[in-house]
């Protein structure tokens, strides 16, 4: 009987690695021709491009997979954006264009937008150079864990490109707010930019991605007992930085409020704020000395007379205890001209930098900034010297 139960055993644990699914990769799988492949989708008056496609065949049984959308205006897959993009040299031009966006399921609503300007990175159109059709080239690629990349077959469609102005993305500023910022305590409204939000401005050099990360400054004058964190988003909470977030603390500011980790202020003085935005650290580093503080800054220039008191800027950070080190206006110029920031209505004070515009670090009686026609929100930090033309619409 022991022998017949053995043998019994035995055949019943063969039979469950046979009956097993094994994991394998396919060759290909399928991505289905749209049932408009062949009509000119005409990508301005367009919202979306649609596609669906079938599971790859892992084995037999589903598998999570992440599928990613590759687009080519030639059918030539040898070079991405991705890697054109990486290229310090700038030599390579990409062949295809992977649609940022991600899926987990077998469909995909691909914005026209999108397609249009992946054509116009791979096709280098310009103004005067967009064809009236295009062929557009499209295939997924499957990733899931335990097998290798699979791509789908290759579907042709048939579209009318448009032309548009591609320029990086604008760097995306973060906000402080506290008990020590702007004219409000802690006053995160949605327009509540200069009142009880104050802006970290772009640090003229440095990189900034695909996104708008970088490395963003401040420098000015916090009050002894002041509390302040940092948002993303003016009008909401939910992407912020705080005590939590500092790299290093050469100033030796404390974590206040502990649940909500305020950054606290032990001391009066004069603070730079380092943040970088890509790995989301902050440094705080207390300056040595005092700053002056302005009754008024303007924005003279060759577009109205020189007049030194022209085009006051709105202080930011005023209150009774602190000091305001940060202006911005709104301005909007017609031609290009040359420019200045001038101190308390006279030429007295004044910072100039004939080599950097729409962001750059002024001096003190240097040269005119080189300014441009077009509408800008313009901010200005006199203890940095730092300017930022935004150019808005």
């Amino acid at each position: 009987m022991l022998l017949v139960a053995a043998t019994m055993m035995l055949a019943s644990c063969s039979d469950d690695r046979d009956s097993n699914p094994t994991l394998k990769t396919p060759e290909s799988f399928v991505l289905n021709t749209p049932a408009y492949a062949r009509q000119a989708i005409d990508l301005q008056n367009s919202e979306t491009v649609n596609f669906t496609w079938s599971q790859p065949d892992y084995g037999g049984f589903p598998v999570a997979t992440s599928y990613t959308i590759q687009l080519s205006g030639t059918n030539d897959w040898s070079v991405s954006n991705v890697e054109a993009e990486a290229d310090e040299d700038s030599e390579l031009v990409p062949t295809y264009y992977v649609v940022e966006n991600s899926y987990t399921t077998c469909e995909a609503a691909i914005d026209a937008e999108t397609i249009n300007k992946a054509l116009i990175v791979m096709m280098g159109y310009t103004k005067d150079n967009v064809p009236e059709t295009q062929k557009l080239y499209a295939r997924v690629k499957a990733n899931a864990v335990g097998a290798s990349e699979v791509v789908s077959n290759v579907v042709e469609l048939l579209v009318s490109p448009y032309y548009v102005e591609l320029k990086p993305a604008d760097p995306v500023l973060w906000y402080m707010v506290g008990n020590c910022i702007g004219s409000n305590d802690w006053d995160n409204g949605s327009g509540s930019v200069g009142t009880g939000l104050i802006p970290l401005l772009p640090e003229p050099g440095a990189d900034f991605d695909k996104d708008g990360n970088g490395m963003l400054i401040y420098a000015g004058f916090f009050p002894a007992g002041g509390q302040f964190k940092f948002v993303r988003d003016p009008g909401s909470w939910d992407t912020q930085m705080n005590f939590t977030n500092i790299d290093k603390n050469d100033a030796g500011v404390t974590d206040e409020d502990g649940e909500n980790h305020n950054i606290g202020i032990p001391e009066d003085g004069y603070y730079k704020i380092t943040m970088n935005t890509v790995n989301n650290t902050i440094a705080i580093e207390k300056l040595d000395g005092t700053y002056a503080e302005f009754e008024s800054i303007a924005i003279p220039g060759e577009y109205n007379g020189w007049d030194a008191a022209g085009n006051p800027m709105n202080a930011m950070g005023k209150r009774d205890n602190t000091e305001n080190h940060m202006w911005s206006v709104d301005l909007t110029l017609e031609v290009a001209t040359p420019l200045k920031f001038a101190a308390n209505g006279s030429w007295d004070v004044n910072w100039g930098n004939p080599d950097d515009f729409p962001l750059g670090f002024g001096s003190q009686g240097a040269d005119n900034i080189p300014a441009k026609a077009g509408n800008y929100k313009v901010y200005f930090n006199d203890v940095l010297g730092l300017y930022y033309f935004f150019a808005t619409e």
